[in-house]
């Protein structure tokens, strides 16, 4: 695969300029990369300045050039190798995936695109030294696809070319390498299927920080030479191409990798010192659409997240929030779900239509040729791993992918086994999920798991749900339409208060800074909270307004709005802000419209309060008509008893189909009703 070679035929005007220009654009980077032992980047534009004819050599015949390079460094005097690599090629030298072609095969290139899988690290043998059983030459034959061993032996006897056929294997020259698979940028798809194209990174580039840099879900650029391969069995006339890797990137920083310099840090020690900060965050996120502070607000606490926490005993507790949007037409929740991840590195938005389990957490693949095997292919979920994944039209996902979901919005990980592959992969994913009322606008007073294709499971794992409700109101009205003008007339008028790069730099900081504990008095403020908001049920005359699932997500909030005003401890006003925003988000879906009091099973989808009493009444009207011989019970009957308790015929209609689908009645005769 790699090029080598062992005589020399290149330039040697060609090899004392690029020596020169080494020597004095890079003389000090040089003799350091040497001392470590590491590779020299070079940047091709300075190079294409300074040199214009190596910059084209190195573009047409790159294994000449590559040579080249060699020897010039081997022509200075230096504590040890140095290996030489080039990027910033520009632009119009980077190639999109899907437009390789047979005329860039043999030439140096730039792809970008994202690391769909990637193979382990593994020797690969480049060179093998061959002893003529002859003469006893030894020669070193290159190995590129194939191993093989030399034709014949070019050592010389007594004056004669030996031409000995038989040779003993001496030595192997070998390298570290791994197999990545890139796949092209999804904004350059335009609905079709991505391509796809095999990366052979090898020496540093499969270092410990080259490896964290090439794993699965990482956006790189890399340059590198397009070389052909056979598309498989040997002699086959059918080519298939990879990318011999020269230099790599990445082109989407990750929290750990931001740079933030001393600027930025007082800018951000600024802000969150300034009481008004919260405010400005919030009109800092998707400016475009007018009001929603509440959930703008939540998202905001989102970005930052909670603190991640493991106990003693290994109980883990999740620091990622999630939050889902259900909303009517035209209401803006697309396109803050489109928004939101444009702040986050590895943000990612799908729509739920498009989306599958595989897809969504990982899925096995069979790649001999360069893989070696079975090899594990992420998803979006580890993708977006310690990012945020935003999930349009979430309730149009089949209820399998929704159920593929349940381990990683509480555990944070992705559990497989499939073919020969048992692994877990980290899914610390904060997910924004959307979805839309199956009756086009939602209403108040049926619970969500009516209007919403959503597991009650699932939906208690959201920590925060809002309702965004298109509600004609002239006065509300009249203020968003003349948002919407001005911001079409005057785009500097929605210009974020904070910019994008700031925000994004805020909350890396925040999130390797800050660490915020509990303090006893907002310990004592939140469990207030919870025993005051739980005793209301206390009986069973009431619903339940609150579970321990809130609970955690209060402190996860509070955590969040710490982190803000980069604070070690949560303080009253975290506690405050993180229970107003919880009451917002169970009022919003757990309002039980007939009593006006707060049900949590409402707004997880489970049955509510007010659905069990008029259960538990039907089932006792049913054994008071029926008697002790439990005859058949004529259900006009039922209706009209059902009514002088304020059931009406439609609930008792439901309750009934409910009960027989469960098993607890059946119909014996049509209009008649019984107990098993």
């Amino acid at each position: 695969m790699a090029r080598r070679r062992e005589d020399s035929d290149v330039s040697p005007e060609v090899v004392e300029k690029f020596r020169g220009f080494l020597q004095e654009e890079y003389g000090k980077e040089l003799y350091k990369a040497a001392e470590e032992e590491a590779s020299l980047a070079i940047d091709f534009e300075r190079m294409d300045k300074a040199a214009e004819d190596l910059s084209r050599m190195l573009l047409d015949k790159p294994d000449e050039f590559m040579q080249v390079a060699h020897e010039a460094v081997n022509g200075i005097d230096l504590p040890g190798p140095v290996r030489i690599r080039f990027f910033k090629l520009p632009d119009t030298l980077t190639v999109n995936v899907r437009d390789l072609r047979s005329k860039h095969i043999g030439r140096f290139i730039s792809i970008e695109g994202t690391v769909r899988r990637a193979s382990e690290i593994r020797p690969e043998i480049v060179a093998i030294d061959w002893k003529c059983a002859d003469c006893d030459a030894v020669v070193r034959h290159p190995v590129k696809t194939f191993v093989s061993r030399p034709f014949r032996c070019t050592g010389v006897v007594d004056g004669k070319a030996c031409d000995g056929k038989r040779f003993i294997e001496l030595d192997k020259v070998m390298i570290d390498s791994r197999w990545i698979t890139i796949e092209e940028p999804f904004e350059l798809t335009e609905g079709e299927k991505p391509s796809q194209v095999n990366i052979w990174l090898t020496e540093d580039l499969v270092s410990q920080e080259g490896r964290r840099m090439s794993d699965p879900g990482n956006r790189l650029k890399i340059t590198g030479v397009l070389r052909e391969i056979p598309k498989g069995k040997e002699g086959t006339s059918k080519l298939d191409f990879f990318l011999e890797a020269n230099h790599v990137e990445p082109t989407e920083t990750s929290w750990e990798r931001l740079k933030i310099t001393k600027e930025d840090e007082e800018a951000i020690k600024k802000l969150a010192a300034d009481p008004l900060v919260y405010d400005k965050l919030v009109d800092s996120l998707a400016t475009s659409l007018f009001g929603l502070r509440s959930i703008k607000e939540s998202i905001i606490l989102q970005l930052f997240g909670g603190v991640p926490r493991k106990l003693p005993d290994g109980t883990h507790f999740r620091g990622d929030i999630h939050i889902l949007i259900i909303g009517d037409p035209a209401s803006g929740k697309s396109q803050l779900l489109k928004l939101v991840p444009e702040i986050v590195p590895r943000g990612r938005y799908v729509s739920g239509k498009g989306v599958t389990g595989a897809g969504l957490t990982a899925t096995v693949t069979k790649d001999e040729q360069f893989m070696g095997g079975w090899v594990l292919e992420a998803g979006a979920l580890v993708l977006t791993n310690k990012g945020l994944l935003a999930i349009d039209e979430f309730e149009k996902m089949s209820p399998e992918d929704q159920v593929a979901m349940h381990e990683a919005l509480e555990q944070g990980t992705i559990s497989i086994a499939k073919a020969s592959i048992v692994a877990t992969l980290p899914a610390k994913t904060s997910v924004l999920a959307g979805g839309n009322p199956k009756f086009s606008r939602f209403d108040p007073m049926r619970s969500i798991h009516e209007q919403v294709n959503i597991p009650p499971t699932l939906l208690s794992r959201f920590d925060l749900k809002f309702t965004l409700r298109d509600i004609p109101n002239a006065k509300e009205d009249k203020k968003i339409v003349e948002h919407v003008l001005k911001s079409r007339h005057e785009a500097d008028t929605i210009t974020p208060v904070i910019s994008r790069e700031i925000v994004r730099k805020y909350i890396a900081y925040a999130k390797e800074k800050c660490k915020p504990n509990l303090t006893p008095d907002v310990s004592k403020l939140l469990k207030n909270f919870y025993v005051k908001t739980r005793g209301r049920a206390e009986g069973g005359r009431s619903p339940v307004p609150i579970t321990l699932r809130q609970f955690e997500g209060l402190m996860r909030l509070s955590e969040a709005s710490a982190k803000i005003q980069l604070s070690d401890i949560i303080r009253k006003e975290d506690a405050e802000r993180a229970i107003r925003l919880m009451e917002v988000s169970l009022r919003d879906l757990g309002s039980d419209m007939e009593t006006g009091e707060i049900d949590v099973d409402k707004s997880e989808g489970g049955t509510t309060f007010s659905e069990r009493s008029k259960i538990a009444k039907i089932l006792t009207l049913l054994d008071e008509l029926s008697g002790e011989k439990r005859d058949i019970v004529l259900i006009a009957k039922l209706k009209e008893v059902a009514a002088r308790d304020k059931i009406s015929e439609t609930e008792v209609d439901d309750i009934i189909d409910r009960l027989k689908r469960e098993g607890i009645l059946f119909e014996p005769n049509p209009g008649y009703v019984q107990r098993p």
